[in-house]
């Protein structure tokens, strides 16, 4: 994978820099991670600037939000909670639960789309609740670029001061990201036990 985004990279220039981060929101395997400490080592070299790289980023992380953004707002809430409420029960999750996360999101959405752009594995993934609880796209987008503009900007620079050992940047963020992952995984499974021993007792 690393000579396959060293190509695009090469030969695409900042255009390269978007797609792959566009198809990184897409496809999670393809990690930013990678792509723009590697950026940065290239702006280290002389062949980029770092304005237009992170610019690239950007964009490119921006425009692959939007698909799951309007997955989630074309999916809607009635629709959700109609199949909650027919297969919910096999993960403890009914239609009640759905309209509840929505008000919470609604409370909180724009500060989840945020720091959640900052949480590596869950970054590409806030987009689909910010659709489900219909998020107007305005403020979406604000905070999607913002949190977006922090974390490209300090994966390019790590990857400009690293230099050669630009990859060092995705070995010390990857287990992070499974530390995360694991964390909200274990938060659901607890989530789920209590819900299920409240309606024992």
């Amino acid at each position: 994978m690393l000579e396959w985004i060293t190509n695009t990279m090469n030969s695409l220039g900042y255009l390269g820099i978007g797609m792959l981060m566009f198809l990184e929101n897409l496809f999670p395997p393809i990690p930013s991670e990678l792509i723009m400490p590697l950026a940065g080592f290239t702006v280290a070299q002389g062949k980029m600037e770092f304005v237009p790289v992170i610019a690239a980023g950007v964009i490119g992380t921006m425009l692959g939000a939007l698909p799951w953004y309007y997955a989630g707002k074309v999916l809607g809430e009635q629709r959700l909670t109609s199949l909650a409420d027919q297969y919910g029960r096999w993960l403890s999750i009914s239609s009640k639960d759905i309209k509840k996360a929505r008000s919470w999101f609604d409370k909180h959405g724009g500060k989840a789309v945020f720091f959640c752009r900052l949480v590596p594995g869950v970054r590409t993934l806030i987009s689909l609740p910010a659709g489900i609880s219909e998020m107007h796209l305005v403020p979406f987008l604000l905070y999607s670029t913002l949190g977006t503009l922090l974390w490209v900007s300090l994966l390019t620079y790590a990857g400009y001061g690293l230099g050669s050992n630009y990859h060092l940047v995705e070995e010390y963020i990857g287990p992070i990201s499974k530390i995360v992952l694991a964390s909200l995984l274990f938060g659901f499974i607890i989530w789920v036990v209590r819900k299920n021993m409240r309606r024992l007792t």
